[in-house]
């Protein structure tokens, strides 16, 4: 029996990858899985110089993640992804993060848009062409996606600070790259209060892009072990955050 597809990619964690603590930050992990991520697409045919070609790329819309174990500055990770079947426009991915051991550490899975980027056209797999026809397609995940959307915080939030878009926080699509938002969001607590919790769980959806110049205002809204958290602009919101924590009381 032929073996399923799995892309793997190992990533050591660097000073930049780690938070106060020395344990991997959400946002070099969500920099790892949209590494690895690129590298498959790369090796399936479909990666961003080949699509570039063609005027499209793949956009994530929403990323959900459990965490089993925080690693530590100087271990090496290694992160296992493939593409699942599409469903009509979505292109589901997941990951499996392990250790040097071999024991899973983390478990995500997002979700994509392919899109047309002079239309900013959504489009459907056929449009991919032959490889799209002969793609390995896995249809196994790694962990299950909660049902349902973040709630919006709505009024109940609380302004933690303001921030204004660089070109530093951009990616080859012009807009705020999905791995800053993690950072953008973790700074909205301090030090003393993630001294002594842990991310257990963190869903990230990615309702409209932030570009350069954009001045988001950073809010929250903290429940029972958990937090809600909104990058907005214009009083529109642009990114939803929904973090589970383990230790500690958020309320």
């Amino acid at each position: 029996m032929e073996e399923a597809y799995c892309h793997r990619r190992s990533f050591a964690l660097r000073c930049s990858d780690v938070d106060f603590k020395d344990e991997i930050k959400l946002s070099a992990l969500l920099s790892f899985t949209q590494e690895a991520a690129s590298s498959s697409a790369d090796e399936l045919g479909f990666g961003y110089e080949a699509l570039k070609r063609d005027g499209r790329g793949f956009i994530i819309a929403s990323t959900y993640g459990e965490i089993y174990r925080r690693a530590k500055f100087g271990e090496t990770l290694t992160v296992e992804t493939w593409p699942l079947p599409p469903r009509h426009v979505i292109f589901d991915r997941d990951y499996r993060v392990l250790d040097e051991k071999g024991e899973r550490i983390a478990a995500l899975s997002s979700r994509w848009c392919l899109v047309d980027l002079a239309r900013f056209a959504m489009l459907t797999p056929d449009k991919l062409g032959e490889v799209h026809a002969r793609c390995p397609y896995r249809a196994e995940k790694t962990v299950e996606t909660p049902n349902g959307k973040i709630p919006k915080i709505g009024d109940m939030g609380r302004e933690m600070y303001r921030m204004r878009v660089g070109n530093s926080h951009c990616d080859h699509y012009l807009h705020a790259n999905n791995a800053r938002y993690p950072d953008f969001f973790a700074d909205c607590f301090s030090e003393e209060e993630l001294a002594h919790r842990a991310v257990r769980a963190f869903r990230i959806v990615y309702v409209k892009q932030a570009r350069e110049g954009d001045e988001l205002s950073l809010l929250r809204k903290d429940g029972k072990g958990e937090s809600f958290l909104e990058a907005r602009a214009g009083g529109e919101t642009l990114t939803q955050f929904h973090v589970m924590f383990q230790g500690g009381a958020t309320s």
